[in-house]
């Protein structure tokens, strides 16, 4: 029951990738530039710029707008970068959730139903996980190498890179799971 649960959400939040047809506002990407534009004057904002792409802070910022942000701004039609705390109301295919805001990721509950899934954000590891009744697995590892390890239900994971090479690698993968389901 939890690894249908977790299989649903991990397709879930892969399906996002190519079914949102909204470009969205990248507002935590615009939040750091905006702050990275206000840091000095051109040289420094260029040099803070710059050391932002190679450690990779640029692209991870980019990659979570791209993958999950902006895929729930397009469902909800509110940003999901909120406070701690707050609490989102969203109507799905398969029923309502709460989505509320905490510290290192979000924590979601369908109405009705006592059992949340929880995604949250390693700092330290660079990682997004769910945890589902106490039990946590990794969804996606970002790499000091610029890509990313992105873990399968089966036990694979597979590296994909941090650009449209590697989203368009995730798509095929999941459109040919989809049809060798059947």
């Amino acid at each position: 029951m939890k690894n249908v649960k977790l299989t649903m959400l991990t397709a879930l939040l892969c399906c996002s990738l190519f079914f949102s047809s909204c470009i969205g506002s990248f507002k935590l990407w615009n939040n750091l530039k905006t702050w990275n534009e206000g840091v000095g004057d051109k040289f420094v904002n260029e040099l803070v710029f710059l050391a932002f792409n190679i450690i990779p802070v640029y692209p991870v910022c980019y990659l979570v707008d791209v993958l999950v942000l902006n895929s729930i701004e397009f469902w909800t039609g509110e940003s999901p970068m909120a406070k701690i705390g707050e609490v989102k109301e969203i109507k799905g295919e398969t029923g309502e959730f709460v989505v509320t805001t905490i510290k290192n990721g979000y924590n979601i509950q369908k109405k009705g139903e006592k059992e949340e899934i929880i995604l949250s954000f390693n700092q330290e590891n660079k990682t997004w996980s769910a945890s589902v009744e106490g039990k946590t697995n990794p969804l996606l590892t970002f790499k000091k190498d610029g890509t990313a390890d992105l873990y399968l239900q089966d036990g694979k994971t597979i590296n994909i890179t941090l650009d449209q090479a590697g989203k368009t690698k995730i798509e095929k993968m999941l459109m040919n799971r989809t049809f060798s389901m059947k």
